[in-house]
């Protein structure tokens, strides 16, 4: 990794804002920066070597970042979120019931042994995906409602499951470690609603923003780093880790301006240089050795969809069960942590990210179908 190959890792993530661009699309910015990391990685020219320390050191720091605000996206503060926890908790656990049914058929067909990580990636749900597609769309009611606490459910539940399903065999070492990185978020959680509460932290902020110090985003790294630390010292994914910290930081509130420094350091080049790593990753010409596996990604992604579908029996429109199926963080997660452990088969984390493009792209034509069914604030 040299400056020079940063700038053109940089340069190629602006692929994902050009994709983006038609608003009618939908198309999450992740897309175009994953593939122009497969077009100058191992599947195009082989310009970028993922498995260049440095490069992987700053995919490392983008992934904690992405989980982290993906974190903070979840609304845990929305009292409407709270009442609607009941149904949304039910579909929760009705789509992890016949996703694990369907897990089981793949594992016979395929026979990988990856029942309980097909499980998870098709129980799972992307808040970060999700919520701007409701925003962009302008979706509300009360299904769109209840539609949230289900998405951030499923969210929190296969983050905290995916260390335990991808590497059974040290599945007790991986939920010690889950456990110490969790209680670590709620301890963090504690202190901030401390500050928070006594007024420190609106006095920092004010220095802080009076003095141009950036405080709470010093403060936010430096933990973030802490609770990435004790993740890998401890065997689990930093994608918990970010999560874990980006719920405690939603559940206390966060600032405006910690907001939008997060999403500049994010945004604009720690989470594209992890997706473009990511990308350069991936070899999908091992999809054509083992053409078995592009069934697999599809599998993978229509039966996510089949499985949040199972929310109609409790009378959710089938457009909003759909668009409940979108998935990002934990493909990427598995296929990263799996590649990194390698107990992912040649090809297996090209099918992983294969299933989650799939039910983005369903995801985003539901959330369309919802708009001309009148799933929007304006008909309410």
């Amino acid at each position: 990794m040299s400056f020079t190959m940063l700038a053109v890792v940089v340069a190629i993530g602006l692929i994902g804002p050009l994709l983006a661009l038609p608003r009618g699309w939908h198309i999450p910015i992740v897309l175009g920066e994953l593939i122009a990391g497969v077009v100058l990685g191992k599947t195009g020219f082989g310009y970028l070597t993922a498995s260049d320390p440095r490069f992987t050191f700053l995919a490392d720091i983008g992934f904690g970042l992405v989980m982290f605000v993906a974190g903070t996206h979840v609304p845990v503060r929305d009292a409407s979120l709270r009442r609607a926890i009941r149904p949304g908790l039910l579909r929760a656990v009705m789509t992890g019931v016949v996703a694990t049914g369907l897990a089981f058929a793949l594992n016979a067909i395929f026979d990988t042994g990856h029942v309980a990580l097909y499980a998870v990636l098709m129980a799972s749900s992307s808040a970060a995906l999700i919520l701007p597609i409701v925003d962009s769309l302008g979706l509300g009611g009360r299904s769109v409602v209840e539609l949230l606490p289900q998405v951030a459910i499923a969210d929190a539940a296969c983050i905290v499951a995916l260390p335990l399903a991808i590497d059974p065999p040290h599945a007790g070492r991986a939920a010690l470690g889950a456990v110490a990185v969790i209680a670590a978020g709620v301890v963090v959680f504690f202190l901030l609603n401390r500050l928070e509460r006594s007024g420190l932290r609106q006095r920092a902020h004010k220095v802080s923003e009076d003095r141009r110090f950036a405080l709470e985003l010093r403060v936010s790294l430096m933990v973030l780093f802490a609770l990435a630390g004790l993740a890998t010292a401890t065997h689990v994914s930093i994608m918990l880790a970010g999560f874990v910290l980006g719920l405690a930081v939603a559940a206390v509130g966060e600032p405006r301006r910690l907001a939008r420094q997060l999403f500049a350091l994010t945004e604009g080049f720690l989470g594209p240089v992890f997706f473009v790593w990511l990308g350069a990753s991936l070899d999908l010409r091992e999809l054509g050795t083992k053409p078995a596996f592009i069934g697999l990604g599809a599998a993978l992604g229509v039966g996510a969809v089949i499985s949040h579908l199972s929310g109609k029996l409790t009378r959710q429109p089938l457009s909003i069960g759909a668009l409940a199926s979108a998935q990002l963080g934990v493909p990427v997660a598995a296929a990263t942590v799996g590649t990194t452990l390698h107990v992912l088969q040649p090809g297996e984390p090209s099918a992983l990210i294969l299933g989650a493009l799939i039910t983005i792209a369903i995801s985003a034509a539901a959330g369309g179908i919802a708009v001309r069914h009148g799933l929007t604030t304006s008909k309410q």
